[in-house]
């Protein structure tokens, strides 16, 4: 079975129309015709069902549609990756992360590589922390950004940072003019959390552990912004990432900084042991581990005026 065969058919799904596709491919019909009977040949059966005013993809169709497109889409990622190979600057490099780190970390280290490398290209993907870690197990990405830190003898990490935690409230809590809370505080508070796979709740979960009660949680969801929402409108109240000036999502919330020491979590890259395949993401990868001992320094110190800025980010978010 040809290559140029299988372009064609999934040219021909798309449009289910003969003289649509071949001005599309720059082919004549009588060529492309032709090509599609032999496709039909070599499977054994009909791949659509023939009408006056063109194709249909029957059920056989559809089937081989989706095996096509998957082995186009396979060649092509070997393609790149060894055109990585070749020159690294041009290669393409997939990511992942959890959606919170999607509005600063990711972008910010995007455009910092891009003055290095300019050629580079990025396939990005958001999710939930246990599943970028599984996407970077099985090959699917090349480097993920999670926190906390995957606990995994087969995956290497690359600690970046932390982010300081504080209690969302919502506007007139009876918390909401302390300067302060700490994380037992919450024994007898009903609860908004992100669900189990997600990273922050790992951590949310530990604190409250560590404290010595299991939360009460009311309501589990998938986003930061969904859970701000809910926060706001009175659901309960809720752990977040102190929110960084100009990214602090969703409506207005107080944000009350933890006395807790470790009401924080640890962010940071995470690749296959012994890191991605292709050179391309491997260069990325020894660019975000250069720059991480000044990231985590500055991550981890502080000023003295850090948590008082909490207090304006969340609640002018």
């Amino acid at each position: 079975m040809e290559l140029r065969e299988l372009d064609w058919f999934t040219t021909l799904a798309e449009t289910e129309h003969m003289t649509a596709a071949s001005l599309r491919l720059n082919v004549s019909q009588p060529t492309l015709s032709r090509a599609l009977a032999r496709l039909e040949r070599k499977v054994g059966v009909k791949l659509f069902d023939r009408h006056r005013n063109g194709l249909r993809l029957n059920k056989y169709g559809e089937i081989f549609q989706a095996h096509a497109e998957r082995a186009m889409n396979e060649l092509g990622r070997g393609a790149e990756r060894i055109a990585s190979l070749v020159d690294p600057e041009r290669g393409s490099v997939s990511l992942g992360f959890v959606h919170s780190f999607g509005g600063w970390l990711v972008p910010d280290l995007m455009s910092r590589y891009r003055e290095h490398a300019p050629s580079t290209t990025f396939e990005l993907s958001g999710g939930a922390c246990d599943t970028v870690v599984d996407d970077v197990r099985h090959g699917n990405i090349d480097v993920g950004f999670v926190a906390p830190e995957p606990v995994a003898d087969d995956l290497e990490w690359i600690p970046l940072g932390r982010e300081e935690l504080c209690l969302g409230v919502p506007l007139g809590h009876a918390f909401e003019g302390r300067d302060h809370v700490t994380i037992a505080d919450l024994t007898h508070e009903p609860m908004v959390a992100l669900r189990a796979e997600f990273g922050l709740r790992h951590v949310m979960d530990r604190l409250c552990r560590e404290a010595g009660f299991s939360p009460r949680i009311k309501i589990e969801v998938s986003e930061l912004s969904t859970l701000h929402a809910l926060v706001a409108s009175g659901m309960g109240v809720a752990v977040v990432p102190v929110p960084r000036p100009g990214h602090a999502p969703g409506p207005v919330i107080r944000g009350i900084p933890f006395s807790d020491p470790t009401a924080f979590r640890s962010y940071g890259a995470v690749t296959r042991r012994g890191g991605p395949s292709s050179q391309a993401a491997r260069r990325f990868v020894e660019f975000v581990a250069r720059g991480s001992t000044r990231a985590s320094h500055s991550e981890r110190t502080p000023g003295a005026g850090t948590r008082r800025e909490v207090l304006t980010a969340v609640g002018n978010s």
